[in-house]
């Protein structure tokens, strides 16, 4: 590490936006991953542009010093973490929502625009920037970084398909622009793409233009508990090849739905007599334009998760639906407060779902482990708190 850090940083973001030794936050330590161990960086910086960003990292480059990009802190892989000690950059001051065109229905932001900065911006106008990864506090820059998906996946896809243009920082300082307000560019190599879930290792987005959507007035959130676990996987891809076009569509199992009730009243106004026979959940969000199609949807739906074997299906009031969303966002955190040895976040083919916890809850018996979960159902992404003290039965469920 060079002995001039502060200074030279400093003559580039300015003697305020250097922070080193006990001015650096426990914040700037870690990210919201359950994983990763907290590291401390040599210095924090804090730049105002593209031109600060790319001075900071022609120095890092120069000096050999690594360097780790950080948003809102909030993702959960690890990448904002700098475990190499070094640089860390953070992007709070780069907050601004540069653009928003209506008619071409896209919005230029600097990285450290959050979600719902942006979202606050786009709903006077009719508009929404659709991806929705779970925490509204989280960084336009973080999503692009981490290729962030969440909830509403089954419907509009992750971030890769939302952003058309970005302007980026390499490692060696040269700065570069790829894509733009166009949907289509068919020149030369796709580096947008490329760069998108790169967690900041090829380069550092500066400015994202981001694909808008029209923001759909009507929505109804359901609830339906099943009788087992088998019965859920099973219905998710008839519910997907129905063709009413979830919005959300995700599992619950029991013990996780316990302990989200148990950690808040949600409000469902299930009876008794059927929570004691529900062993798994369905939460499906249906969106629409005409509030009369929307309850065609539900009608359709409602008769489909019938056939499908549900115990019966709950239209949730505004109220419940927003926490049982909210719960279900915050139930990773939840498994780790409860003592889960081990969280596991994986993706399976949609259709393979039931074969997949099939064989969870297989190892779950086989190892006399607790394994509870949930997840977003539609795109096959799953989340699995494993609870077993003992390591060499852990290690069988892990690899299993």
């Amino acid at each position: 590490m060079a002995t001039d850090l502060t200074g030279e940083l400093a003559g580039i973001v300015g003697a305020d936006h250097v922070l080193t030794g006990d001015a650096i936050g426990e914040d700037y330590s870690h990210d919201e991953c359950l994983t990763t161990e907290w590291a401390v960086p040599d210095a924090v910086v804090r730049p105002a542009d593209t031109a600060e960003v790319a001075g900071v990292a022609a120095w890092c480059n120069e000096h050999r010093v690594p360097l780790t990009a950080r948003g809102s802190g909030t993702g959960l892989s690890g990448a904002a973490v700098p475990r190499a000690g070094g640089v860390l950059l953070s992007f709070e001051r780069m907050s601004d929502i540069l653009e928003i065109d209506t008619d071409n229905h896209t919005a230029v932001v600097q990285p450290g625009v959050t979600l719902d900065q942006l979202d606050a911006a786009l709903a006077p106008l009719g508009l929404v920037y659709p991806v929705f990864p779970g925490e509204t506090s989280a960084s336009l820059g973080g999503n692009v970084n981490t290729n962030a998906g969440g909830m509403r996946a089954i419907k509009y896809g992750v971030t890769r398909h939302h952003v058309l243009g970005i302007e980026a920082v390499l490692a060696t300082g040269e700065t570069i622009r790829s894509g733009g307000k166009v949907v289509k560019i068919s020149t030369g190599y796709d580096l947008t793409q490329l760069v998108i879930g790169s967690e900041g290792t090829l380069a550092l987005v500066t400015e994202a233009t981001l694909k808008l959507h029209p923001r759909l007035p009507h929505a109804a959130t359901v609830l339906a508990p099943f009788p087992t676990l088998e019965a859920v996987t099973d219905a998710v891809p008839r519910i997907v090849d129905s063709g009413i076009g979830p919005m959300i569509l995700e599992y619950i199992d029991l013990l996780t739905m316990s302990a989200m009730t148990a950690a808040e009243d949600l409000g469902l106004g299930i009876p008794a007599e059927v929570q004691e026979t529900a062993l798994a959940y369905l939460v499906v969000v249906l969106e629409n334009a005409h509030d009369d199609r929307l309850e065609s949807d539900v009608e359709t739906l409602g008769m489909q998760l019938a056939e499908l074997g549900a115990i019966d299906a709950y239209v949730l009031p505004a109220g419940a639906a927003a926490k049982i969303i909210e719960a279900r966002e915050k139930a990773f955190f939840l498994a780790k407060a409860n003592g889960a040895n081990d969280i596991v976040d994986t993706v399976v083919p949609r259709a393979a779902i039931p074969d997949f916890m099939a064989k969870v809850q297989a190892l779950a018996g086989e190892t006399s482990s607790w394994i509870a979960g949930c997840g977003h159902a539609g795109d096959g992404n799953v989340h699995l708190g494993v609870f077993q003290n003992d390591p060499a039965q852990r290690k069988v469920v892990m690899e299993g």
